[in-house]
């Protein structure tokens, strides 16, 4: 009898544990349906308010809300005037939708006749319009995104075939890169309550380029190029000879000194002293801190592309950098540089067409340090920077390199008297204008 007491209570004990277990499990599966069921409502809610953001204008929700507000008010409270505006402006909500019926055939493009200006010059931009159906197709607003602004034209209606076009200039008052486009065209009602936009051509960009000056060629004096500074190491072949010697296999046998040949009565051959090849280093310092006046940078940011253009010119190897900025996440300052292309002329005008200043970037002498750690060849480094930058600064940046290096310090004052003095080791170079730049290099060259 016990036992089967015992075996009833275990029965109803399971089942009741089998109908708590299925209700948590209907409990957990409504759960998980609420919860997947609102991620798609949510999904399709923000869909469709990205549209209706899209199309309704500022102007056209307020129309929205004072339509709601007043129909409810009129039939709230039986004021007849606020049901006539309210039917009123949903009328006009109604009209304004017709205009964005049917669907812009038009092809669309942006060209610039060059993607590369100095700044100040006149960069004009054009763009296209074009009919490829077989019909009439009615007039579009057509906008174009030019940096922050915004270029607006009317395209008329145009027979089928037929093209209009459109020409803009792109502001190049300040270097930099201006983003172009992409071309949108929009159709909209005349009261501007709703609107839709189509996007045709890709963006461009157009590279504002540095004003930059043509400056002394420094293949004599200030630097020895051709010839260069013989070293110590000896080489089978070079510009500095150095000796004679018997002659070994392997050597080259252009090398061998015919006449002291036949003197001798064995093979001598020439042996030279390895020259170096000048390797120009130009550091621009990127810090707030390091100038005084945007003005200054910009000096500064061409006097970086007119000596590096001119090195390229002269067939030299240079190296441009310009201090990295520290990420804000960064606990602690980050000593690098970054590497301007050195490729071309137009890919380091490209790089430096986007420099700017930033507060977390290193300072002069933090550039020197990390630019020295790759200094392997170089014989004349460039320091640019404003007029904040104090002459300890100058040393203390100047010490990194090692010696037999020449350091010129090119320190940027808007407007200053230019002159060259030496602190130490360091030639410091003051210019107020691009034109100083080329004046003091040629008295620099000519001493």
């Amino acid at each position: 009898m016990t036992s089967t007491v015992t075996r009833t209570q275990v029965e109803l004990t399971n089942a009741r544990a089998r109908i708590v277990g299925e209700r948590d499990g209907l409990l957990a599966d409504a759960i998980v349906w609420v919860v997947r069921t609102s991620a798609i409502v949510g999904r399709a809610v923000a869909s469709a308010a990205g549209v209706l953001g899209a199309v309704i204008t500022p102007l056209g929700w307020s129309m929205l809300v004072v339509t709601v507000l007043s129909l409810v008010a009129g039939y709230v409270l039986g004021w007849t005037e606020a049901v006539v505006a309210g039917w009123a402006a949903a009328a006009l909500l109604l009209i304004a939708s017709l205009y964005l019926v049917g669907r812009i055939a038009y092809d669309v493009g942006l060209a610039l006749p060059t993607n590369r200006v100095v700044v100040g010059d006149r960069a004009p931009g054009e763009v296209t319009v074009r009919n490829p159906t077989r019909r009439r197709l009615p007039g579009v607003r057509v906008e174009v995104p030019v940096g922050a602004g915004l270029a607006e034209f009317a395209a008329p209606s145009l027979l089928s075939g037929d093209e209009h076009s459109d020409v803009f200039v792109v502001p190049t008052s300040r270097r930099g890169i201006v983003p172009i486009g992409p071309v949108r065209t929009v159709r909209a009602d005349p009261v501007g309550m709703l609107r839709r936009e189509w996007v045709w051509a890709d963006s461009l960009d157009l590279f504002v380029h540095p004003r930059i000056i043509a400056i002394p060629s420094m293949s004599t004096g200030f630097v020895r190029d051709l010839e260069g500074a013989p070293t110590r190491d000896l080489t089978q072949s070079d510009i500095a000879f150095h000796a004679l010697r018997e002659y070994t296999p392997g050597d080259e046998r252009r090398n061998i000194h015919w006449k002291s040949t036949a003197k001798t009565g064995s093979y001598m051959v020439r042996q030279f002293e390895e020259t170096r090849r000048s390797h120009l280093l130009v550091a621009l310092s990127l810090s707030e801190a390091d100038y005084a006046t945007d003005e200054e940078f910009e000096l500064a940011v061409s006097a970086t592309g007119s000596l590096g253009v001119r090195a390229m010119l002269d067939s030299r190897t240079v190296s441009v950098v310009a201090s990295a900025e520290t990420p804000d996440f960064a606990k602690r300052v980050v000593f690098s540089a970054r590497r301007l292309s050195t490729v071309g002329r137009g890919r380091l005008l490209d790089d430096l067409a986007g420099v700017e200043t930033a507060e977390a970037a290193l300072r002069l002498p933090e550039l020197a340090q990390v630019a020295s750690e790759d200094t392997a060849g170089t014989s004349i480094v460039f320091l640019i920077c404003g007029s904040t930058v104090t002459a300890t600064q100058l040393r203390s940046a100047a010490t990194h390199f090692p010696l037999g290096v020449d350091v010129v310090a090119i320190v940027c004052d808007e407007g200053a008297v230019p002159s060259l003095r030496r602190v130490a080791d360091l030639s410091v170079l003051t210019i107020g204008y691009l034109e100083d730049l080329q004046r003091s290099l040629a008295k620099r060259l000519a001493t």
